[in-house]
């Protein structure tokens, strides 16, 4: 796998990785495997761009850990992962999943069915639906939910087989090797503007903070990410700034960007105005792939794994009565530093404009087995990090180059929480 997503970055070979052996996610397909190809990968490209010597080290069990959370609050809690009404539920014809995290998700869901929010009239009406006439309706609303397929039946579906044949990483556009003022770190002095939300995007940045890039990340007024900001902010800058109503701050922030990086669906900010990216690195993530019909879809990792028969196989495997997911948000996590080795590809000279999915990592995850019966109870070293949510504790990076390794300068904070300014 490490060899493949090289190939996909970068045309000539790597050094192999070298692995600390350790406990492995227990899965059908080889979720620990990803995390230690993508995460070794992207480091590769660090180590490549910097010219640091030594082994890129990866551990397999602070890999896995990494694929899922890295924080442990100590005098604060966090929200629930999941909106009540978040999850799979039968329909006439097997199963579907509605994604109702965000406030208008819920609503388009809940718009399409005809019925109140409580999740019993919600239940009770999806079983009268057949899968994919309800996942139309909810996505007409302007939601997002996913019928259950087999790799097999996703493997002939229109969308499907239109991702199986789109590259890795989809290349395009003009180098503009980074030729910045180069720093103490590996990424110092790199400005990094991420308009990116749930969750590979957010994956991508904090790695590239992590090895001195100023990452500022924007959002716009009113979103939060409750569960994932003490996750995913770490290492970063959080401002907010409403692209429809003041694209002249954008513009501003744009002109003294090294690279952009964004997970709005295919042709939304073609809408407003704000591109082609000219003069940067452009790197883009989204659910559904960039060709075929649903390449303009709004989905999430949890979404693509029915789509794309991940669920379906371990419900087969498991032999459980209802759908059964990846042990974490691989898919997220695994694009989310396939998207990172891509910028630091591109800052190297490569072409500077850069597309990655969910559902091709879906494919290229499809291709690994893994160990269903694998178990991990691993509990790995933690440093202290103050917030303003209160204490936590990270874990421990999962990856070093020679002597040198992760270190975030800035502390995981709320979204909305700086200016809009480098």
């Amino acid at each position: 796998m490490f060899d493949e997503i090289i190939g996909a970055l970068d045309a000539a070979p790597a050094d192999p990785l070298t692995i600390v052996g350790g406990p492995e996610l227990p899965s059908v397909f080889g979720v620990t495997d990803l995390a230690v190809a993508t995460i070794g990968a992207a480091a590769t490209q660090v180590r490549d761009l910097a010219g640091l010597d030594g082994d890129v080290v990866v551990d397999r069990a602070l890999a896995s850990s990494w694929f899922s959370f890295t924080v442990l609050p100590v005098d604060f809690t966090l929200p629930p992962v999941w909106d009540e009404l978040a999850g799979d539920y039968a329909c006439a014809d097997g199963f579907i999943r509605l994604h109702t995290n965000a406030a208008n998700h819920r609503r388009a869901a809940i718009a399409a069915l005809g019925v109140g929010s409580d999740r019993g009239p919600v239940e009770r009406a999806v079983r009268g639906w057949a899968g994919v006439d309800l996942e139309t309706a909810v996505v007409a609303e302007g939601g997002c939910a996913a019928f259950m397929h087999t790799a097999a039946d996703w493997a002939v579906h229109p969308q499907g087989a239109a991702v199986a044949v789109e590259p890795l990483v989809e290349w395009s556009a003009e180098p503009c090797p980074w030729s910045g003022d180069r720093g103490p770190r590996p990424l110092s002095g790199l400005r990094v503007l991420d308009l990116t939300r749930i969750l590979a995007g957010p994956i991508a940045t904090r790695f590239l903070a992590g090895w001195g890039a100023d990452v500022l990340r924007i959002d716009p007024p009113g979103w939060s990410e409750p569960l994932l900001e003490p996750e995913v902010t770490l290492g970063k800058r959080c401002a907010r700034l409403d692209l429809r109503t003041d694209p002249d701050t954008f513009r501003r922030l744009l002109d003294d960007a090294d690279v952009v990086v964004h997970g709005y669906r295919p042709g939304a900010l073609d809408a407003l105005g704000l591109t082609p990216f000219e003069g940067v690195v452009d790197v883009a993530v989204d659910a559904y792939g960039w060709t075929g019909p649903w390449h303009r879809r709004r989905g999430f990792d949890s979404l693509v794994q029915m789509s794309s028969g991940i669920a379906a196989a371990g419900m087969e495997r498991y032999r459980t009565p209802t759908p059964e997911p990846l042990p974490t948000q691989a898919l997220d996590h695994g694009t989310g530093y396939l998207l990172a080795g891509a910028v630091v590809r591109a800052l190297r000279g490569g072409p500077s404009r850069a597309r990655v999915s969910l559902a091709r990592t879906a494919e290229l995850l499809k291709q690994t087995p893994g160990d269903p019966d694998a178990v991990f109870d691993f509990i790995g070293d933690t440093t202290p990090e103050h917030t303003a949510w209160g204490e936590l504790l990270r874990l421990v990076p999962p990856v070093r180059i020679g002597t040198e390794t992760l270190s975030f300068e800035n502390p995981a904070c709320p979204l909305g929480s700086h200016p809009a300014e480098w």
